[in-house]
């Protein structure tokens, strides 16, 4: 086993405290990868404080991660050691099942999460606040040498979370899309859709963050607070991205779409959500869900956004920082994503 340095919460309470996990040695077709940054995702909260469903403690949370290959197993074809990659949220899958075979692997009933799964040796995984970890080369994606360490690091989950259901739906040119909510999953939700060329409206709660949306590429900015904005948008867009993990009034937001649109949750409540059948049939339209995507859709994605300058805007913090970025994640207090510099997470050398 392989000792590397992390974060631990040990109960729903927290806080984290510096931890020494192990990680397995490598198999043929492993590789092991230097940690370098560490996205926080709001999924890292839900998770850890039983919101989800119960854990086990400790647990190292973590599923945006961008590092350096430091040693492959002796089977490895796809990456050598100084290869810049990343890993999302999930670090295995069955490999056999329809989803697996088309490349949607974040539909296989078998699918290992990066960190709370059950990997095929039998062991607890753990996320990404960590120095290291040991990921199967299938689930490693190679990062542009363009797109930065530290901003590549949200893109292997708000990136691909947002990427997937906009290219699944078919945002584009001539196609009316809007996002609801603007922080870690919504800033990248514009800024992708923008760049697809598809006509881009933010619906936030206030006016407060109408600056940064317009700046990230929104062409349009309404508070959801104000009863005209429904009033004014009903019957308006083909896609709609919710990206909130709160309850909101779902009958309210499908009436802002056009004949035949579609509401996609990304955001993922606790909580049930209800809706009113009519507010379907009556324009044919769909309510929707979208987890991730697949390996291979996560790689376009890093092309895509490579091609197009497209980073998320982040906050970089050392790891004594965790604790605090995660009660400004619940006050929606960050612009727009926070990342661990896991430099910080090594102990001093003498």
């Amino acid at each position: 086993m392989i000792p590397v340095h992390a974060r631990a919460v040990y109960s729903p309470e927290g806080p984290f405290q510096p931890a020494v996990i192990e990680r397995r040695e490598l198999a043929p077709h492993d590789v092991l990868i230097e940690i370098r940054y560490a996205g926080i995702c709001h999924s890292d909260i839900h998770t850890a404080r039983g919101e989800w469903g119960e854990v086990r403690y400790p647990l190292v949370p973590g599923h945006e991660i961008a590092g350096i290959v430091v040693k492959t197993g002796p089977a490895v074809s796809k990456f050598a050691a100084g290869d810049r990659v990343g890993v999302g949220c999930m670090v295995d899958s069955c490999r056999e099942c329809e989803p697996c075979r088309r490349g949607e692997e974040q539909y296989c009933k078998g699918r290992v999460d990066t960190y709370a799964g059950i990997d095929r040796y039998g062991q607890y995984t753990q996320g990404g606040y960590s120095t290291h970890i040991v990921v199967p080369e299938d689930f490693v994606v190679r990062i542009p040498d363009s797109l930065p360490l530290d901003a590549a690091a949200p893109l292997l989950c708000a990136g691909i979370t947002t990427y997937s259901p906009l290219r699944h739906w078919g945002a584009g040119p001539g196609k009316k899309v809007a996002v609801v909510g603007l922080g870690g999953l919504g800033h990248m939700a514009v800024k992708l859709a923008h760049a697809m060329g598809a006509e881009v409206t933010v619906l936030s709660q206030s006016l407060k963050k109408k600056e940064d949306g317009l700046r990230l590429g929104a062409d349009h900015f309404y508070a959801t607070s104000d009863p005209e904005t429904f009033r004014k948008l009903r019957k308006t867009f083909d896609l709609i991205i919710n990206t909130v993990s709160a309850r909101i009034d779902l009958n309210t937001y499908l009436s802002l779409l056009a004949l035949d649109g579609t509401l996609v949750n990304v955001g993922a409540p606790p909580e049930p959500l209800s809706v009113n059948v009519f507010t379907l049939i009556s324009q044919r339209r769909s309510f929707a869900g979208s987890l991730i995507g697949g390996i291979r859709e996560t790689q376009e994605m890093l092309d895509f956004c490579a091609e197009h300058g497209i980073t998320p805007e982040i906050e970089l913090i050392t790891a004594d920082q965790i604790d605090e970025a995660w009660e400004r994640v619940l006050r929606s207090d960050v612009r727009f994503r926070f990342v661990i510099d896991v430099s910080t997470m090594k102990p001093p050398t003498d």
